[in-house]
């Protein structure tokens, strides 16, 4: 006779939970697939690196028969994803360009548009947001502009792992989730440790730039990179910037700007 408080694996319960198992096998195996062939993979770096926190929220959302050609005819050429298992060669994959680093795209309108005012910077954007991944290539293909890179995945890997010390020209850092719960502020990407990080990658003289419409997330922008040894305000009086002409206005810029929002920019050079 069975025993009701251990059951056999004949029994209803046991069944059941071999039956989660089951389900809960099926679904990690669908994350980790990509959603389209030869297009960006679902999760690059695997179980390659530790486990962390994240400053971002990976989420899916319906990508658009547009979207979805640019990725299939434009990842190969354009596209990488951030394993973490090789050191890229930025000046070959960028032709020569000085490049700039930036975290977090969105939808790639401001990309695009700073890309092709600028063809003689390169830009490597970084995000984990596959509709934005193919808007962004799709606006790149549409305006002529061969100056954008679009890396898929956590740019922290990205950094640590596969740029060589003073790669990079710049970094930008536009509208980042401001994860407004303070028990939440841990996940903010802008804090000393990046920082840290994030000057061994930039050469002496390379931009940091940051924009915010959530004055306290601007607040500790501007708080962590005046402490930061290695990083000068470029404002004489130690403050916020006023908006570069480099930097586009966004729609989603101008829709809190029309509620009322306060946009900081916060510009920092490497010493």
């Amino acid at each position: 006779m069975s025993d009701p408080v251990n059951p056999t694996p004949e029994t209803p319960d046991a069944d059941a939970a071999a039956r989660r198992a089951a389900s809960f096998e099926r679904q990690r195996r669908l994350r980790q697939e990509p959603r389209f062939p030869g297009g960006p993979a679902a999760d690059p770096a695997g179980s390659h690196h530790e486990r962390r926190i994240r400053s971002f929220q990976p989420r899916r959302s319906r990508v658009t028969a547009g979207q979805e050609d640019a990725l299939q005819r434009l990842w190969p050429k354009w596209g990488l994803d951030i394993d973490g298992r090789a050191v890229l060669d930025l000046p070959t994959l960028f032709d020569g360009l000085p490049v700039v680093l930036e975290i977090g795209f969105g939808m790639g309108e401001a990309t695009a548009q700073m890309a092709a005012d600028d063809p003689d910077t390169g830009i490597l954007a970084v995000d984990v947001h596959t509709p934005g991944q193919g808007n962004l290539l799709g606006l790149a293909d549409r305006a002529g502009v061969s100056n954008v890179r679009v890396a898929n995945g956590d740019a922290i890997i990205l950094l640590r792992e596969m740029l060589e010390p003073d790669a990079l020209d710049g970094l930008r850092v536009y509208f980042p989730d401001p994860w407004p719960k303070k028990r939440h502020h841990k996940r903010r990407l802008i804090q000393p440790e990046f920082l840290d990080l994030v000057a061994r990658r930039l050469k002496p003289g390379a931009v940091v730039h940051c924009a915010t419409d959530w004055e306290p997330y601007a607040e500790q922008m501007l708080e962590v990179l005046t402490a930061h040894p290695l990083f000068e305000n470029t404002q004489a009086d130690g403050g916020y910037a006023p908006r570069p002409a480099f930097r586009p206005l966004t729609r989603f810029e101008g829709q809190g700007l029309d509620k009322g929002h306060v946009v900081h920019d916060v510009l920092f050079t490497r010493r």
